[in-house]
């Protein structure tokens, strides 16, 4: 009995190790900068389908992902590269997120693409803003995820 007993704590022993070993050192993870304007885009171009679908419950919890996703941007990466990214998505994006709230709580199709348009339009200002010009921001062609259905039930 002692004999398994000392095999089990071995066990445990290596497989605690193995786990710590598989965890990232220096603290938890913390996506990159790059990584929040990709979760972004998914969730700009779900606003776009959701809204252009009239479906005012899918669009508004999409822009509120989108607006989370900005703020931990903004918090976690107030400067990044010596390029006040936090300052920026308050000053450019603020007004358009608020916009695009009221619209949709108005469920207006034509006050939505015009909103939705202003805030692309306010990603490529901040994206200019910050030297990556080259990165532009339009209205979606596909879905990004082909898996989810857009219109109201």
């Amino acid at each position: 009995m002692k004999g398994l007993l000392t095999v089990i704590a071995l066990g445990v022993a290596t497989a605690s190790a193995v786990v710590a070993a598989d965890k990232p050192k220096g603290g938890p993870y913390v996506p990159g900068l790059g990584e929040f304007m990709m979760a972004s885009q998914m969730h700009h171009a779900k606003l776009w389908f959701a809204g252009s679908a009239g479906n005012w419950d899918l669009a508004a919890y999409e822009l509120d992902e989108l607006r989370e996703g900005f703020d931990d941007a903004a918090r976690l990466y107030p400067k990044h590269k010596d390029i006040p990214v936090g300052a920026m998505i308050q000053q450019n994006l603020g007004a358009p997120l608020n916009e695009l709230e009221k619209v949709i709580d108005s469920k207006n199709l034509d006050d939505f693409k015009l909103s939705f348009d202003r805030l692309s339009a306010a990603c490529n200002t901040c994206h200019a803003g910050a030297a990556h010009e080259f990165i532009r921001i339009a209205r979606p062609t596909q879905p990004p995820a082909t898996n989810q259905i857009y219109t109201p039930k």
